[in-house]
């Protein structure tokens, strides 16, 4: 008889409760979270943007995350940022000459 009460027993693991007491963390946590942060549209969602690749070298991609970083800014927008000065300096260039 006792096998038979285990055995009707749900069997659950130590893991299963952790993975319970974080999700229902992360539920109680959530609209605190929401509340703190403005929701801005995301680039990867939006028609305005388009995904690139672009190979850098190592050391320039470090030194490139580690600015943005500091200036809490995402490397994409240094970099649009920069392609566009770089457009604006070659339409100069082509109508002096």
């Amino acid at each position: 008889m006792v096998s038979n009460t285990l055995n009707n027993k749900k069997k659950t693991s130590r893991f299963d409760d952790l993975i319970d007491a974080a999700r229902s963390r992360q539920q109680r946590d959530k609209p605190q979270l929401m509340d703190e942060k403005p929701t801005t549209a995301s680039k990867s969602t939006s028609s305005d943007y388009t995904r690139t690749t672009v190979y850098l070298p190592k050391q320039l991609h470090r030194q490139l995350k580690a600015a943005a970083a500091s200036q809490e800014r995402q490397m994409s927008d240094i970099l649009t940022e920069l392609v566009e000065q770089w457009l604006l300096s070659e339409n100069k260039s082509q109508d002096g000459q």
